[in-house]
């Protein structure tokens, strides 16, 4: 039986849209995100040392195994319970799974992270005096690094996504759950027309019957 520690608004979320979409047993175990914080409970720390989540759990006889990481945890479910979701090695679009699932969290996801964080201190609470010190620094670093880094990211994918119907080619794989998270937070900042072949891809999937089952069991999710 394999446990989803689920955690409110958080990459799990994509996690229980393949749960879904693979169409097995599974049960969740939820999380609250601290209203102050914003971060997980201490209760994850019993799962896993890192705390964080989504984390699964699975049990085949009396051996438990325990899986972080989206990445991770996607492709050992696609690997045990849904392999044509990956797509058949040596083709390109085993070649482009492959990439888009380490881009997602390795380009993408810490840019967008970082713009979060920058955003963040513009608006935080500080003395009046430090404030036009913060704002100066702030935008200097996303003026100049963090927004063309962004912007030269979600360009990359448009142009993949007008070309191709998902990110391996014409059917539903690994790396669409993968690159779901990291594109629904990003288009939440970002100006949807200009980036409208992302945009027709977040709404495919927000569609789709697996999706709307995860949202159900999965509670708070500002990205949907």
């Amino acid at each position: 039986m394999i446990i989803l520690h689920h955690l409110n608004n958080s990459r799990s979320q994509r996690i229980l849209w393949l749960l879904e979409e693979l169409g097995i047993d599974y049960e969740i175990k939820p999380y609250t995100r601290n209203e102050t914080t914003q971060l997980a409970p201490k209760s994850l720390f019993k799962v896993h040392p890192l705390g964080k989540s989504p984390v699964i759990t699975d049990t085949h006889g009396k051996k438990e195994i325990t899986i972080a990481e989206s990445g991770a945890i996607i492709q050992y479910l696609c690997e045990n319970y849904g392999k044509h979701l990956l797509p058949r090695k040596g083709s390109q679009a085993h070649r482009d799974c492959n990439y888009w699932m380490h881009f997602a969290e390795g380009s993408l996801m810490p840019q967008l992270l970082l713009k979060l964080i920058f955003d963040k201190i513009k608006t935080s609470p500080m003395p009046f005096f430090v404030r036009p010190i913060a704002n100066k620094i702030a935008n200097k670093v996303l003026d100049d690094y963090v927004l063309p880094n962004v912007t030269n990211n979600m360009a990359f994918i448009e142009s993949h996504l007008s070309n191709h119907e998902w990110f391996a080619g014409d059917k539903l794989s690994a790396a669409d759950f993968q690159m779901s998270f990291p594109l629904e937070a990003g288009m939440t900042r970002l100006d949807s027309s200009e980036l409208p072949h992302i945009s027709q891809f977040i709404k495919k999937i927000h569609s789709t019957e697996s999706y709307q089952k995860a949202l159900e069991k999965g509670g708070e999710y500002d990205y949907a």
